[in-house]
């Protein structure tokens, strides 16, 4: 598949705020941070513009942006309706949220129990964005268990890191939130490591014989090319990177997004090295991620190009 780059940074700079939302939430409900106006604010504010700036970049590989509202209608049938129902539900009880901490500095009785409905929601938002690219046969590489959960770890890996450079920004060093950005982290890399193990190591069973119908006759090849020149399903399902390339930027993905990032949230729970180690952390991770989300649709193989030439996929 073509990486399309708006939905490439829609879903890392979405994922990071549903996960910021989360994790705020949580430690505000369990009172493991301050409820101060200006954490709240910022904190807030920092999670809004990324799920605002993911969702309008989405708009971007829409042929008619301006039609995006339309993807709301189908939420019956359509993760990707779905999603968007989700995204937008989710931002009233953390809107209400953001109220009562920021104006009232509290998280108590009526904003408690938007807290806990903020974790529900954005937990459910991550997963439905997962969901979108899980319930999509035609992709072998997509249509994978682990889909779906590694978005949602993702998406709370990098909240979690998020976090922890704004209490790191705030003065507010401890060790709840560098070891749970470090757990989640954990979680995350093993989730893809063991993503990567199944899509390299399972049966393809999408072929140009199991396509027609033909394979008990023996091979099977197309007489002529379907078209005389390249066209935009060729363009945009056909789009392939070397093995030797993707194993570069596996490697790449998993040192940047996961391992320096945990070498700096250990150095962060050093007073004088938390601001420069949470900020390096995040930066880190931010590449890593988007490397990470370029391979996974670079990766991906659709059953079309079977009609173009491809024996399987």
């Amino acid at each position: 598949m073509h990486p399309a780059y708006s939905v490439i940074v829609f879903t890392t700079a979405s994922g990071a705020g549903f996960g910021l939302l989360v994790w705020l939430a949580a430690f505000g409900l369990l009172g493991l941070v301050p409820t101060g106006r200006w954490l709240g604010l910022m904190g807030f504010a920092l999670a809004f513009v990324l799920i605002a700036g993911g969702l309008f970049a989405s708009t971007a590989h829409l042929g008619r942006p301006e039609r995006a509202w339309r993807a709301f209608s189908q939420w019956r049938t359509s993760w990707l309706s779905r999603e968007g129902v989700m995204a937008v539900a989710t931002c009233v009880p953390a809107g209400l949220l953001a109220i009562g901490w920021v104006f009232l500095e509290t998280v108590h009785g009526f904003f408690a129990l938007m807290a806990l409905l903020t974790v529900v929601s954005a937990l459910l938002t991550l997963f439905t964005t997962g969901m979108i690219y899980a319930s999509l046969k035609a992709i072998r590489q997509w249509h994978q268990p682990l889909t779906a959960p590694i978005y949602v770890a993702f998406g709370l890996a990098s909240g979690a890191v998020l976090l922890n450079l704004l209490l790191a920004l705030f003065g507010l060093v401890g060790r709840a939130a560098p070891w749970l950005a470090i757990v989640s982290l954990m979680v995350a890399a093993a989730l893809k490591w063991l993503y990567w193990l199944a899509i390299d190591g399972e049966a393809r069973e999408h072929t140009i014989e199991a396509a027609t119908g033909l394979g008990h006759l023996g091979k099977v090849r197309a007489l002529e090319p379907p078209h005389t020149q390249p066209n935009f399903i060729m363009r945009e399902m056909g789009y392939r990177v070397a093995r030797k390339h993707a194993e570069r930027l596996r490697k790449l993905a998993l040192l940047l997004a996961f391992a320096a990032p945990i070498v700096m949230l250990l150095l962060s729970q050093v007073p004088r090295l938390a601001v420069a180690a949470s900020l390096l952390a995040t930066v880190s991770m931010a590449v890593g991620l988007l490397i990470e989300r370029w391979l996974f649709f670079a990766e991906a193989e659709h059953v079309s190009m079977l009609y173009y030439g491809t024996d399987v996929a």
